[in-house]
């Protein structure tokens, strides 16, 4: 369930729980991603009841809860149901462009489905820094999903704060996404993973892992080495063992999965196989390859048709 509070009383209540901890940490603390955090904490989403309930000052905050809404229930601003038109998008087929989307998704995105009689509040979100993910996200993405569905795409950003979202309203996307596998709401109760149609074709495999390590994935030199780390980190148990898996499957060896949430690509050699087969889209991620001079060659994957 879905918990509307007292207009302000969420945000109160977050930053009470924070105390001196950074957004980061305290993300960490709760096991869900920071720019999501940050949605329930400018109330641009209902806070969910199991999350509510984990914060020590919660019984002092239930006094102010006004009204509990089925689990799916999207934002606090979207919480007023608008009337909607079915708007026409393009269905595409399967293909290595779809499947970095679906990875993007599984990485960053999430679908909103509220349902009622004539009315309804249909979005797919991506959501993402920006300052650090702005120019992937607007640059890239966005002609990614207008290029795939041929509908337009809204960027935004949250009040008083880093993050920023691409959003699209179509429940016939949502609907779409949802008969290749992507279920609307939590993703990590959704035990969400990459479905057969994409782990059963190579090449889509690889576009769904570049997708998923654009969003959550990182590189970093060690410190006090000359050495550097791909890192792939996910709450989602069950998609970062199957992202694992799938890099092996393609010839890639990366570290066992340690605290149950990332794994590494260390070795030099699997460090280029990887930017060789996979690669990145996210120019976060292009410019740490260039600045640590990981692979000399490598200036970045491309699809092979114009966006």
């Amino acid at each position: 369930m879905r918990l509307r509070l007292k207009k302000g009383k969420q945000r109160e209540l977050i930053l009470v729980e924070k105390g001196n901890l950074s957004w980061k940490e305290f993300s960490e603390k709760l096991g869900i991603k920071r720019n999501r955090l940050l949605t329930y904490f400018h109330e641009e989403c209902l806070i969910p009841e199991e999350l509510f309930n984990k914060f020590k000052n919660s019984r002092k905050f239930t006094k102010f809860i006004l009204e509990k809404k089925e689990d799916n229930w999207g934002q606090a601003k979207g919480g007023k149901l608008s009337r909607g038109k079915t708007k026409e998008i393009n269905i595409p087929n399967e293909s290595k462009e779809l499947a970095e989307f679906y990875g993007i998704m599984l990485g960053d995105g999430n679908l909103t489905k509220i349902k009622s009689y004539k009315i309804g509040t249909y979005s797919a979100r991506i959501i993402g820094d920006f300052y650090k993910d702005k120019e992937y996200l607007v640059n890239y993405v966005k002609p990614l999903i207008e290029k795939l569905f041929e509908t337009k795409v809204r960027v935004s950003k949250f009040r008083s704060s880093n993050a920023m979202f691409l959003e699209i309203h179509s429940k016939k996307l949502v609907d779409f996404l949802e008969s290749k596998g992507f279920k609307s709401g939590d993703k990590i109760r959704n035990n969400l993973n990459i479905p057969n149609w994409i782990k059963q074709n190579s090449s889509f495999l690889k576009s769904c892992i570049c997708g998923l390590y654009d969003t959550d994935g990182c590189i970093y030199k060690l410190t006090n080495q000359n050495s550097h780390q791909i890192s792939f980190s996910n709450k989602n148990t069950r998609l970062l063992k199957e992202a694992r898996e799938s890099l092996i499957s393609l010839g890639i060896h990366p570290s066992k999965i340690t605290k149950e949430r990332e794994f590494n690509i260390t070795k030099k050699s699997e460090l280029r196989r990887f930017l060789k087969l996979v690669g990145f889209h996210n120019s976060k991620h292009l410019n740490k390859v260039r600045m640590f001079n990981i692979a000399p060659s490598y200036s970045g994957q491309i699809l092979t048709t114009k966006l």
